[in-house]
């Protein structure tokens, strides 16, 4: 191992070169000061450029910090990744075609790591299957001027696979917390650990190179041997940050590292009654005791503050597909870390667990919904984003919960004395005659018996073999006026349309701690 400068680990890139970036999101374990110095030394020599960047999670603040600092004409010739929503500067030049630009799932890009790393061809699997993936669709490209074909359609054992294409890396850049100087990683301070490892052994084994980012350094052999998560064999050169954040916002936290346990007395204060937390709640409902279950970005984040609130944090596993098994995950622009977590595992593992079927319950958001349950989350509103690891998520999961408002723009309601009134209604309709793209495809999901539902804050529905049905209305809501007249298809209607429960639109605790006793007990007494 050697050490070095930020800035003398970005001139060991050349032009040219393949480049994969590990850490998630919001900062987690982020090699930062690497893309602070490829930025500027960029911006200053014109060099390296024509790059190929890979990222398994879209790193980024939502504004300047992150990939979007790597929005700069010439740096990159192709971006991989799942999600550029939270880069939007690269995602501006992708949009002007100023680069080649793939959005591949989270959990293909992160088990494709360790596919690489053995020396494969690539990686196989359901994920992605009917959906914007799929080469019968975009093929993951997200502009006109990406034209290569990175997916293909395989048959294997009578069934159809999608086989996304391995690639050689010439540079990983990892992140630790310690460095001995043998170069030995430990990651004891991580908010997550990623797929680290498998971005290490993949560039190696591809005869390229490993740098790695860390905090402080060690003698040599000084780190307890079991806490080396990437042996100092495989790491070329480490530069140090001794200013390195947890997250972006978080400078250190024991919990979210492990460290700690954070006391279970719940918060101080219950979150406000609001839409989000409405439909959250509601999202709650479908939550049985036992259960093991993801909690997608945006709304289906509160969901473990309010099983805090409810004290029924404990009786669920809740997971984060970075690798949090257990606990309480993180909300908010932090999402992806956790704490007071069972484990905190490789982000690879998360998502054969998921891809495998392994989760009993999810909540995650849409931005659109077709008649036939066809869901889009990635490309709207006339801007690029990804997916995510939502096309994992969802693509085995026995129920998922699909949430979001039934319009937005504009939308103000109240809630109250377990009722809910529209104020002023939202412009734009989320309800649509046809997905321009679709992230989960209903005709696949009820061919693989999954029992799907779409949760607003005023109307509940099921996909059936008839569609999408309406099952439930909120009280205080006028079904034709507030629900049907504000979508752009009339939804099929259940036999008896039922009231959504009263408690959801109450400030009151929900009492869901009796109710998770009683389910309990049944199934105690059936047992």
């Amino acid at each position: 191992m050697k050490l070095v400068t930020a800035e003398e680990a970005v001139r060991l890139v050349s032009d040219g070169a393949t480049v994969v970036v590990g850490g998630s999101g919001a900062g987690h374990a982020l090699p930062q000061r690497f893309i602070d110095a490829l930025a500027e030394v960029y911006a200053r020599d014109g060099h390296p450029r024509d790059l190929t960047t890979v990222r398994v999670v879209g790193i980024g603040d939502f504004a300047e910090r992150g990939f979007s600092q790597l929005g700069l004409p010439g740096l990159q010739r192709r971006t991989i990744g799942s999600n550029i929503g939270n880069e939007p500067r690269l995602g501006a030049l992708v949009e002007a075609g100023e680069l080649e630009a793939y959005s591949f799932p989270q959990g293909v890009l992160s088990q494709l790591m360790r596919e690489i790393a053995a020396g494969r061809p690539g990686l196989v699997t359901h994920v992605g299957l009917g959906t914007y993936v799929d080469p019968r669709q975009t093929g993951g490209r997200q502009n006109a001027r990406t034209t290569e074909e990175l997916v293909e359609v395989v048959e294997l054992a009578g069934r159809e696979w999608l086989f996304f294409r391995a690639f050689p890396i010439d540079v990983a850049v990892i992140r630790g917390t310690t460095a001995d100087e043998d170069g030995s990683i430990s990651m004891e301070d991580e908010a997550v650990q990623g797929e680290m490892l498998s971005m290490a052994m993949a560039a190696r084994n591809s005869g390229g190179i490993v740098i790695a980012q860390v905090r402080q350094l060690a003698t040599a052999g000084s780190l307890h041997q079991r806490d080396v998560r990437i042996p100092g064999a495989l790491v070329d050169y480490v530069y140090l940050d001794p200013d390195q954040w947890q997250t972006y916002i978080t400078q250190h936290s024991p919990y979210y590292a492990g460290a700690m346990r954070r006391p279970a007395t719940g918060p101080a204060e219950p979150i406000p009654l609001d839409v989000r937390k409405v439909i959250a709640r509601r999202s709650l409902l479908e939550f049985r005791p036992g259960d093991i279950c993801n909690l997608g970005f945006g709304i289906s984040q509160g969901i473990g503050r309010i099983a805090w609130e409810e004290g029924i944090a404990d009786q669920l596993t809740l997971t984060v597909e970075q690798g949090i098994f257990g606990g309480v995950p993180v909300a908010g622009n932090e999402g992806g870390a956790g704490f007071n977590y069972q484990a905190m595992i490789d982000q690879p593992y998360m998502f054969d667990f998921y891809d495998g079927g392994g989760l009993d319950v999810a909540s995650l958001s849409f931005a659109e919904v077709d008649p036939a349950g066809n869901v889009n989350v990635h490309a709207f509103e006339g801007r690029l984003r990804g997916p995510g690891g939502f096309p994992n998520i969802s693509a085995r999961t026995g129920r998922i919960n699909f949430v979001g408002t039934l319009t937005s723009r504009g939308l103000r309601e109240s809630f109250g004395d377990g009722r809910m009134r529209i104020e002023a209604e939202g412009s734009l309709r989320k309800f649509v005659p046809e997905v321009p793209q679709i992230s989960f495809n209903g005709r696949l999901a009820l061919e693989r018996g999954q029992d799907v539902r779409y949760i607003t804050e005023r109307a509940v529905f099921r996909l059936t073999d008839a569609g999408l049905t309406l099952i439930e209305v909120a009280p205080g809501i006028d079904l034709e006026a507030d629900v049907l007249a504000q979508m752009d298809f009339r939804p099929r209607l259940a036999e008896e349309v039922a009231t959504m429960d009263p408690r959801i639109f109450t400030d009151a605790p929900m009492g869901l701690a009796a109710g998770f006793a009683a389910m309990r007990q049944e199934e105690d007494a059936d047992a």
